[in-house]
């Protein structure tokens, strides 16, 4: 069984390199590995293109952010099986995708497959900042606060094919509304794998700023209204909680 992996970046050849290695080092041999680039300048493109056959698709051309870099990827994508690998994290282990992989294998039926994440400084992979660990989906499990971290999620091809790929009208939370509406809205057949997959570093366009973060929360809401679901009044003070208790594990 093929999986597709995509990771998307813009102008970021200081961490595209151990993105691409983690990849690449995977132990599981059927993968297809696609790039693609916003149309870098500072020297990102050079670098992916030294990797030459290694990598199975690159495109790079201007794109309307990173939501439509992923849904680009998306529609290129051939195996049966798609994650998403940003360009500034890891995989945890040579073993992810062979892991990820033998539930689908040994489950016709699973969708999806998501497992734990961690928040690494920038400059130390090995220094963990915030732990993200999640749990299995039951029917209260966004009403609760919680949402599977994103870089961890492992989807069927058929899946993107039968509920649509990232709203482009968000642009800090379309992951999130595409989680709400594949759990939630659609109960696909899900398994939590209970241990690390990815390393996260620090930083990205949602918390970049105090700005970002209020428009961030503003798209989870609009996202319970758009996919006509009733938000819980309090959602938001459940998501901070849980945010306190990853920092203080």
């Amino acid at each position: 069984m093929k999986i597709s992996i995509i990771t998307v970046v813009y102008n970021n050849h200081k961490t595209i390199k151990t993105a691409i290695d983690s990849v690449l080092g995977q132990h599981y041999q059927n993968i297809e590995y696609i790039i693609i680039d916003g149309n870098s300048t500072d020297g990102t493109t050079d670098f992916i293109y030294s990797y030459g056959d290694s990598i199975s698709k690159v495109i790079s051309e201007p794109d309307k952010g990173i939501y439509d870099a992923m849904n680009k990827g998306i529609a290129l994508c051939t195996g049966e099986v798609i994650g998403i690998l940003n360009s500034d994290d890891v995989y945890a282990h040579r073993n992810v995708l062979s892991e990820v992989m033998k539930q689908f294998t040994e489950d016709a039926a699973l969708d999806l497959v998501y497992g734990d994440l961690v928040y690494v400084k920038n400059n130390d992979l090995d220094q963990v900042v915030r732990t993200w660990i999640s749990k299995p989906y039951y029917p209260k499990f966004f009403e609760d606060g919680h949402v599977p971290p994103h870089p961890s999620l492992f989807i069927k091809r058929s899946v993107y094919q039968k509920v649509g790929l990232f709203n482009l009208e968000m642009r800090l939370a379309a992951d999130y509304e595409f989680m709400l509406r594949l759990f939630k809205l659609h109960q696909y057949k899900s398994k939590y794998l209970n241990h690390l997959l990815v390393k996260m570093r620090l930083g990205g366009a949602t918390n970049a700023s105090i700005k970002n973060i209020v428009n961030g929360n503003l798209e989870i809401l609009r996202a319970w209204k758009i996919n006509h679901l009733k938000a819980p009044f309090l959602l938001m003070p459940r998501r901070i909680a849980k945010r306190l208790i990853q920092f203080a594990k």
